[in-house]
């Protein structure tokens, strides 16, 4: 049998078993899944009855948690204070604000920040100046990656193996508007274009009557850092003009970005 890395041994030492069936059971919770009955998280953790009722009971006294009407529970006010938190502290939102607003001030139109989170689209930063299709996503929704362009953009730096991988389990019949992908092969021809051209579009692929561009920010590394894109109605900027008016002033933003991270 092998042995454990020091390093993982001196972790392993003070790991805190409690607290981390704590975090598992937090885990489960995301944009679709928003609550859950007692044995749902049982299944879903592998915990005991009798343990995972402790454990969501002293979430619950912590404010972690909270217990609906009808027994689920879901995400409390502790949480989204934690997540605001992390979000608003997060470096790459703060180097952001001042360039994305001034882009969204300049264009008119919403500009978003993202990172790729598995096969979603996890939204950091939102400055929204018009009312388009997602006008509910607001910082820490997701959208699934496949069917945003900052989605696309990301995918498109990765391998072929990792985005199969990622999207495995991707319901690609039941997504999105009328012009997305419909499959993993459907899409990967899209991700090689957007990798050569250095930008992504999205053209009613989220929903009918949106459209975005996307570019990559990087920081030190060759992987791009974080995604910034322009959403508009289709009633106000044909795909032309994402390309020739509003990619441009985008191109120029994520440039300020990455040397503001390169330089912090």
């Amino acid at each position: 049998m092998k042995a454990d890395p020091p390093e993982e041994k001196s972790a392993n030492r003070y790991r805190i078993e409690a607290l981390a069936k704590g975090l598992d059971v937090l885990r489960l919770f995301d944009e679709s899944v928003t609550s859950l009955k007692l044995r749902e998280i049982c299944d879903r953790t592998g915990l005991p009855m009798p343990t995972a009722f402790r454990v969501v009971a002293t979430l619950e006294q912590e404010g972690f948690v909270e217990r609906l009407t009808d027994g689920a529970i879901r995400p409390g006010v502790s949480v989204l204070t934690l997540g605001s938190a992390a979000l608003r502290g997060s470096s790459i939102v703060q180097i952001s604000e001042r360039p994305l607003r001034q882009l969204a001030e300049a264009t008119g139109e919403t500009v978003n920040l993202g990172v790729l989170r598995g096969a979603e689209v996890l939204y950091l930063a939102r400055i929204r100046n018009t009312d388009i299709v997602t006008a509910n996503i607001q910082v820490g929704s997701t959208l699934p990656a496949p069917l945003t362009s900052m989605g696309k953009l990301l995918l498109a730096y990765l391998d072929e193996d990792d985005v199969r991988e990622r999207l495995a389990r991707f319901d690609f019949a039941r997504a999105g508007g009328p012009n997305a992908a419909r499959s993993v092969d459907d899409l990967l021809p899209r991700l090689t274009e957007t990798r050569a051209q250095g930008f992504a579009l999205q053209d009613e692929e989220v929903a009918a009557g949106l459209r975005s561009v996307a570019v990559p920010v990087f920081g030190r590394e060759s992987q791009p850092a974080a995604a910034i894109n322009i959403a508009a109605a289709t009633t106000r900027h044909t795909v032309d003009d994402l390309r020739t008016r509003l990619l441009p002033r985008l191109q120029a933003t994520a440039e300020e970005i990455t040397l503001r991270l390169r330089a912090a």
